[in-house]
């Protein structure tokens, strides 16, 4: 077992993915933690954790996986990865909602496009990772539920378990050739978080705001008015998100927001119905995040 486990590690590490062993027969990280560092080693200068400690090094995970048969964690960030989690409706605590497959192949047909062929694990749980490569010069972060209920991802912060790794609820495994696609440019705008937003103006600023609030509404619905084929409910969808927080601020009715990003989706060629449940799903996110963020600050 350890063999199979360290040529696992080894060809994903060949793939240029850093990898780190997971508990054998498990999915948390078999690394110390902060409390039981020794800060020697790689943590002579601090305590390192496992997306630090992930590595492409052969010699150090055949170190490693000598020691145990542990499972293997890919740390996406580090690896240059965004990887989709397509989960189960049972994984999720709901067995009559739609698969995530399912649900990411309808994005994927709602945004013009087809499923992307891109090297794809099967779950021991029976969902689906499907592998991208991140885009250049743009972190981003994991998510859960932002792209659509049972469709979350992986990037800087996040890992994934290995094809090849085993757990009590069966194997990981590879079910497509090796080559990892972009992330698709209607992913990335979603998963792309809008600007911080601003602290919350003074009563001398506020004039100012307002402004700044109908400038960026004349852009997006411009940019909205201007899609083309393929991206036009990634613009309309992103552009909901960004605009939803100056609702939230009390700079912009909603109303208005809707009524401009409709005219601007059914000019590019969308149609009522799917301007109206796009605006309304990404508003509503978009409205309750920046509330929140606002009574937390």
């Amino acid at each position: 077992m350890n063999g199979h486990l360290m040529r696992a590690a080894l060809e994903a590490a060949g793939r240029g993915w850093h990898v780190f062993p997971l508990r054998p027969g498990g999915k948390p990280p078999a690394l110390h933690g902060e409390k039981s560092c020794p800060r020697t080693g790689e943590c002579a200068a601090g305590h390192r954790k496992w997306e630090q400690r992930a590595t492409t090094d052969p010699d150090r995970i055949r170190a490693a996986w000598t020691q145990a048969p542990f499972n293997v964690g890919i740390a996406c960030g580090p690896s240059g990865l965004v990887v989709v989690d397509l989960d189960t409706p049972e994984h999720k605590g709901s067995s009559d909602a739609p698969c995530g497959a399912a649900t990411f192949r309808a994005l994927c047909e709602r945004a013009g496009h087809a499923v992307p062929t891109t090297y794809r694990v099967r779950t021991a749980s029976g969902g689906e990772h499907l592998y991208f490569t991140a885009p250049d010069g743009v972190r981003l972060s994991n998510t859960a539920g932002t792209v659509a209920d049972s469709v979350d991802t992986r990037a800087w912060g996040g890992y994934v378990v290995a094809a090849g790794s085993i757990t009590p609820a069966g194997r990981y495994e590879a079910l497509c050739g090796p080559e990892t696609a972009p992330l698709p440019v209607w992913l990335q705008t979603i998963l792309q978080p809008a600007p911080k937003p601003p602290q919350t103006p003074s009563t001398a600023t506020v004039g100012q705001s307002r402004r700044y609030a109908d400038v960026a509404l004349a852009n997006e619905a411009r940019n909205v008015a201007s899609a083309q084929v393929g991206e036009r409910e990634a613009k309309l969808f992103r552009a909901a998100r960004a605009l939803g927080r100056f609702v939230a601020w009390g700079d912009i009715p909603r109303h208005v927001v809707e009524q401009a990003l409709q005219e601007g989706g059914e000019t590019a060629g969308l149609s009522a119905s799917e301007c109206r449940s796009t605006l309304r799903s990404a508003l509503n996110w978009s409205i309750a995040h920046n509330q929140r963020r606002r009574e937390a600050a």
